[in-house]
């Protein structure tokens, strides 16, 4: 009789998505070697090839595709035994690592963490706030738990949960005379002082995609790695920065700073959660996304 076990069929699932040894080892939580192992001893049980390995990349063979969405449902239907085991206990306890971007962190945890701590007391919750390549990298290799970023985010091993859409604004000097009668076009000249936060930050990609043919100018000169030292250097006149929704109104206390809208339509990114496919805090993840959505009315107030 043969006999698959779920840790190869984990695997074999992982090394399906990816179809890289090396990024496949990583969303499993294993050493390469320890996975391309579990692979061969698979194969061999089974008495086919399953990934054909000849060329520059992992290709799946005919025998490999025939078994795919049979794995896949047989570990779904774990996930749901691993959750009809946790129900009539808290859905979220014990330590949960949470990530968390730069420009979400300072805004969405002040309202976050009283809530979880209130809800569910036995949870020990450790936060990391980076870049979301960084999260993402993270996440894939089993450091965190789940992260908090902006969509899209370019990983077939990652389970997403759209949060709520952030709209953005622009912060530009209070007394400046090119921002006196908003809303501001995407088109507007007044852009090309608009300064960017560090290479690797997401919302400077957005940024960048917002201007369209507009070439900031003020980039070159300047460069922050936080939201809050840019605002900042807007209020003493260097420039314009873009801000999203959700940290407007915090922002908006800030002396000589002023918050104008874009024309419609505004534009916007979507906050998701995200986590590893297969991951087993499964269900924690989507109430933790659930608990996340309910507390938007909060953050966009004002």
């Amino acid at each position: 009789m043969i006999r698959l076990t779920i840790r190869q069929m984990q695997y074999f699932d992982a090394l399906a998505q990816t179809l890289h040894f090396g990024r496949a080892a990583a969303l499993a939580g294993v050493s390469q070697p320890a996975l391309s192992s579990q692979i061969a001893e698979m194969e061999e049980r089974l008495a086919c090839k399953l990934f054909d390995r000849s060329g520059k990349s992992v290709r799946m063979t005919d025998e490999a595709q025939a078994l795919q969405p049979r794995i896949e449902r047989i570990l779904g239907e774990i996930r749901d035994v691993e959750s009809v085991a946790r129900r009539g206990r808290l859905a979220m306890e014990g330590r949960f690592r949470l990530g968390i971007i730069p420009t979400v962190a300072p805004y969405l945890l002040p309202q976050l963490l009283p809530e979880l701590k209130s809800r569910f007391p036995a949870l020990l919750l450790e936060l990391r706030e980076a870049v979301t390549a960084s999260l993402v990298e993270e996440t894939a290799s089993g450091r965190i738990d789940g992260f908090v970023a902006a969509l899209p985010l370019d990983f077939p091993g990652l389970v997403t949960e759209e949060l709520f859409p952030d709209r953005f604004f622009l912060a530009v000097p209070a007394g400046d005379p090119g921002f006196a009668s908003p809303p501001v076009p995407p088109e507007s000249p007044a852009l090309e002082r608009l300064m960017l936060l560090e290479e690797g930050h997401c919302l400077r990609e957005q940024a960048l995609a917002l201007c369209g043919s507009v070439k900031p100018v003020a980039m070159a000169n300047y460069g922050a790695t936080s939201l809050t030292t840019l605002l900042q250097m807007v209020a003493h006149g260097l420039g314009i920065t873009l801000i999203p929704e959700m940290a407007a109104r915090p922002s908006g206390v800030i002396p000589d700073l002023k918050i104008v809208p874009f024309a419609e339509p505004m534009p916007s990114r979507t906050i998701c959660l995200a986590w590893r496919r297969n991951s087993p805090r499964h269900h924690e993840c989507l109430e933790l996304a659930r608990i996340i959505r309910d507390l938007r009315g909060v953050l966009m107030a004002g």
